[in-house]
C-alpha cells in the first residue's frame, strides 16, 4: 500500500513526533509528583536513558509509547506503508529494551514499564496505575510492567 501523503509532508510528520516529554510520560510525571514521590529525568548515564528515576527507591521507569515498542494492545497497529522497514524499526526498539532493562538490573536498580494504552483511553483508571506503581515502589520486587485494560 502507497503512503496517502508525498515524502516530504511523511518527513515533517514525522520529525515533529517527540521522543521525550511525550503526554504519557507528562501525565506520569504529574501524578508521581502531586504523589510528593521526587524524581530525575532522562539519566544519561544510565543504560537505555529511562524516563523517570527515582534514586530513593533504586529504580526507574520508562513511559513505552505503544506504536513505537510494539505493544500487543489495541492502539498498536503493524504500519500498511513499508512493512519491512517498520518491522526491522520495532523490534530493534524491543531488542534494545530487553538489553537496556538488563544491564540496568545487573547494576542493581529496579525497573518499571509503563504503557501509553495504561494512561490513555476511555478505559484508563489512572488512580490505579499510580497506586499499582506506587506499591511496586515500595516492595523489593525488581521488574514491574504496568499494561492498559484490555
Amino acid at each position: 500500500m502507497t503512503d496517502v501523503v508525498d515524502r516530504a509532508t511523511r518527513s515533517r510528520m514525522m520529525s515533529g513526533i517527540r521522543s521525550r516529554d511525550t503526554r504519557p510520560e507528562i501525565l506520569l510525571r504529574s501524578l508521581l509528583h502531586r504523589r510528593g514521590l521526587r524524581f530525575r529525568l532522562d539519566v544519561r548515564t544510565l543504560p537505555g536513558r529511562p524516563d523517570i528515576v527515582l534514586p530513593r527507591y533504586h529504580a526507574v521507569v520508562f513511559v513505552h509509547g505503544c506504536f513505537w515498542h510494539g505493544h500487543r494492545c489495541p492502539l498498536f497497529k503493524w504500519p500498511q506503508t513499508r512493512p519491512e522497514f517498520w518491522r526491522e524499526k520495532i523490534n530493534r526498539n524491543r531488542s534494545h529494551d530487553l538489553k537496556a532493562q538488563a544491564a540496568l538490573v545487573a547494576q542493581g536498580w529496579r525497573v518499571a514499564v509503563v504503557w501509553e494504552c495504561a494512561l490513555r483511553g476511555a478505559n484508563r483508571n489512572l488512580d490505579d496505575v499510580l497506586q499499582q506503581l506506587v506499591s511496586w515502589l515500595e516492595s523489593d520486587v525488581i521488574a514491574f510492567e504496568q499494561r492498559g485494560p484490555g
